[in-house]
């Protein structure tokens, strides 16, 4: 089964934010991790469900799972919705892997 990626307003800031940050557009290495991580990202479509479930899923009904990218201490988080019964993953946000879990208003 196929699933379509789609990205919240917030995960597509995040990704620009990240853009500007790494400065993609002046370094080859960045330009790679960067694409590494679209990529990724995008590789959601077959088997979301090999991510794990993620700790901002407790006390929610969302079925929220996280995608881990990067080698330490550059991890990053990308934390994303499983519907199954629309075929959707529906990215919402994407973070350091170091910050504390996100707390229900960043949902």
């Amino acid at each position: 089964m196929t699933y379509l990626v789609e990205f919240s307003v917030r995960a597509l800031i995040d990704l620009e934010v990240l853009y500007f940050e790494k400065n993609v557009a002046e370094s080859k290495a960045a330009a790679r991790w960067f694409n590494g991580l679209q990529e990724a990202i995008l590789g959601l479509r077959a088997f979301p469900n090999r991510c794990p479930i993620a700790p901002e899923s407790k006390g929610t009904e969302l079925q929220l799972r996280h995608l881990l990218y990067g080698k330490k201490p550059h991890v990053h988080r990308v934390i994303f919705e499983l519907d199954g019964a629309r075929s959707l993953v529906k990215v919402i946000h994407i973070r350091y892997g170091g910050r504390q879990e996100l707390f229900d208003p960043e949902l």
